[in-house]
Parts: structure tokens; sequence; C-alpha cells
């Protein structure tokens, strides 16, 4: 059997926040998409990334609970051009009143990383490669 990922899906417990935080990041998602049951955004190469309302899963699976308040329920990585980038961005995220959950720093295997987290407390990591000496 050959499986080739094609995308990634996050259960929102608030869609339009949620879609908020992610075009803060700057995925492309038309704001009349706050209302649908499900969207989906795709990336350069063909991921996407899958966006549901709890509601929507309950639809198909009524026996569904979320994962537990803090709790993170997957984690999504974006890299910056550089480690500036990261520091920018982490900053603009956490201006416009989005959860910082890690500051930028330098990681011991040579990124600059930094972690937010999205209104559903997933996991979103930014980082770039620290230049080598």
């Amino acid at each position: 059997m050959t499986v080739i990922p094609s995308a990634i899906a996050l259960v929102a417990s608030d869609l339009p926040r949620t879609l908020s935080f992610y075009r803060a990041m700057g995925l492309d998602i038309p704001a009349e998409a706050d209302s649908e049951p499900h969207v989906e955004v795709t990336l350069t190469g063909g991921f996407r990334i899958l966006f549901d309302p709890e509601s929507t899963i309950r639809s198909f699976d009524p026996e569904w609970t979320p994962a537990p308040a803090g709790s993170p329920r997957t984690a999504l990585a974006f890299e910056c051009a550089d480690p500036a980038e990261v520091d920018a961005s982490y900053a603009a995220m956490t201006a416009a009143g989005f959860d910082g959950h890690l500051e930028p720093w330098d990681a011991y295997w040579g990124q600059r990383y930094a972690t937010l987290r999205d209104p559903d407390g997933n996991g979103v990591d930014l980082f770039a490669a620290l230049p080598t000496s």
C-alpha cells in the first residue's frame, strides 16, 4: 500500500476566530468561509489544510469529543525566510491578540524557533535556519 500525505485537518471550536488566526499567518482564506461547514486551503505543492467546526465532526461522529482544554491537538510548522522573520512574525501575531506559547529562541538543532497556539490550542511553530559560521 502506498499512502501519500495530502492534507492535515484541524477541528475548530470557533471557526471564524481560527480562520482569522490563519489569515494573519498569511493563508489566503476568503471571508465567506467563516460560515462554511468545511474549509480547505491548498498550499504551494498541493498540500491542503482542512478546517472543520466541531459541529461538522459531530454530524458524522456523534461520539466525538475534543481534546481537553489546553492540550495540543496537532501542530503546524511555518518556515520563515530568516531568523528575523521568526521574531517579526511572532511579534505580529501576539500583537494581534493571538497566544504566544514559546517566545523566539535559538534552538540547539540550528533553527530560530517559536511556538504560537491557535484559538483551539494547536501548536503553530515558526522556524528558520540559523546562519552557520
